[in-house]
């Protein structure tokens, strides 16, 4: 299910918000001019699931989503757990290659179809931690200045979608802040039964 903490810029350790409800989800993200909509899964997807696969499963979404969002480029991102070193290695490659703020010239559309991915969007003096998982479909705003994590061991296939072909290129902001949040896996696990929403 579906994630967002929120905490202060300038304290990681103190939280905002912390909520699994979807409609208070929503509504938070959405005073921020961030969307978070959820299309119905269509499957399961395993390692050996194809890119091509994946978009035809989604294409009447995808079709429509382009064309009332004037979005151009659509392609799939995807790592799955393997066996060896080799693997390990490239996922962390991969992992880091997101972990520092950056921004968009254009919007950042992600559909999760398969398992977990969090962006921190660091929107208003807060960072919104936003754990995304399979169903959710995520508009981030050209300019916001966020960070990706994929997770120590990165599962995920997710639809990415965009206006030009340049469009996934970050402009890294070369503020450190990143460093100072809880990871993916620190969000996760703490026990969501008690943490309590905050609204300080």
């Amino acid at each position: 299910m579906t994630l967002l903490q929120v905490m202060p810029e300038d304290d990681p350790t103190r939280i905002l918000l912390r909520t699994r409800e979807p409609e208070r989800i929503a509504t938070s993200l959405a005073d921020c001019s961030v969307a978070l909509r959820h299309w119905p899964l269509r499957g399961s997807i395993a390692a050996g699931t194809t890119a091509g696969d994946v978009l035809a499963r989604y294409r009447p979404e995808i079709d429509d989503l382009c064309a009332r969002e004037g979005l151009a480029l659509v392609d799939v991102a995807q790592l799955h757990p393997e066996p060896g070193a080799e693997w390990a290695t490239r996922a962390a490659t991969a992992r880091k290659a997101f972990l520092e703020e950056h921004r968009h010239a254009e919007d950042e559309v992600r559909f999760f179809a398969h398992g977990t991915g969090c962006f921190y969007l660091h929107l208003d003096a807060r960072i919104h931690a936003v754990v995304c998982e399979a169903g959710d479909l995520l508009s981030v705003p050209a300019g916001t200045r966020h960070w990706f994590d994929m997770g120590p061991r990165p599962e995920f296939t997710a639809i990415r979608f965009f206006e030009r072909e340049d469009g996934w290129v970050g402009d890294f902001t070369g503020d450190p802040i990143a460093g100072r949040f809880p990871r993916l896996d620190a969000l996760l696990a703490t026990d969501a039964t008690d943490a309590t929403d905050a609204t300080k």
